[in-house]
């Protein structure tokens, strides 16, 4: 028999990844789908607006903050969560392999598709300052609260690190899942699939890799900086489907690397 306390634990994750994802497919539908067709909103307030979306899991956390975690305070949260130190060795790693995994993919597909790595990039449709706030403003400040703050320690409690951070995985990347159909341009066919795969195992592993870190030091500000990171690119890629094929080798290798060098890297 399950005990009642391990029971109400169950039940309050459960809770928050099933509002987590109304909340956020409810406000993508009404509030983007409604400026889009209804008021016909210019793409940098329907940018905006996608922002406000990807602060759902935070909303929906502190909304129901007293039944997730009625033993706990906010103050006691956010001290937890950011009590970790910040080590410039750590920080430039994060920088430096989210970066560089990015910038391998490019490298690679430039290959692949015998096109020049120069070509693969642009400007982008804002200006950079513009691209950078749009960016930290989404999902690396809106969702690491819910994520990684609250169900990243409720998953690794009921299945351990790694089953409970690949389930964390899986569920982030699915909570996207209204995205890849109104804001993708692989919208049917095996490109869809390929993305869809893709997505997955992107998330899944970009997830293990904030959780070893957050092992090692736990402060949100460096799951926030990956996320940073691994988003702000994108408003300056030109690619194709072929992008996310790498991308998603090469992320794999990447967590499988350092799951393997888990228990080394946390106690050095």
């Amino acid at each position: 028999m399950i005990p009642t306390n391990e029971k109400t634990q169950k039940k309050s994750y459960i809770r928050y990844v099933i509002t987590a994802y109304l909340t956020f497919w409810l406000m993508v539908l009404v509030l983007c789908g409604g400026a889009s067709m209804v008021l016909h909103a210019s793409p940098l307030t329907m940018r905006w607006l996608s922002n406000l979306c990807a602060w759902s899991p935070t909303i929906v956390l502190f909304v129901l903050f007293s039944k997730l975690q009625p033993s706990n305070t906010k103050k006691a949260f956010f001290q937890k969560n950011f009590s970790g130190r910040l080590r410039p060795s750590i920080i430039l790693g994060c920088i430096g392999l989210v970066t560089g995994i990015f910038l391998l993919s490019a490298w690679f597909v430039s290959l692949w598709t015998k096109v020049s790595f120069s070509s693969m990039f642009s400007i982008g449709t804002y200006p950079i300052w513009l691209s950078v706030i749009l960016s930290l403003c989404s999902g690396p400040t809106g969702e690491e609260c819910g994520w990684r703050g609250y169900l990243r320690y409720e998953l690794q409690d009921h299945f351990g690190f790694v089953k409970g951070n690949v389930l964390l995985g899986v569920i982030w990347a699915f909570w996207h899942t209204v995205l890849w159909f109104v804001d993708n341009e692989y919208t049917t066919g095996i490109e869809l699939v390929i993305y869809i795969i893709a997505n997955v195992i992107v998330m899944t592993a970009l997830n293990m890799i904030m959780a070893i870190v957050l092992e090692r030091e736990n402060n949100l500000f460096y799951a926030v900086l990956i996320h940073f990171c691994f988003n702000l690119p994108y408003c300056f890629l030109l690619s194709g489907i072929e992008f996310y094929v790498v991308m998603s080798i090469l992320y794999f290798a990447a967590a499988t690397v350092l799951v393997l060098l888990r228990k080394k890297y946390i106690t050095t």
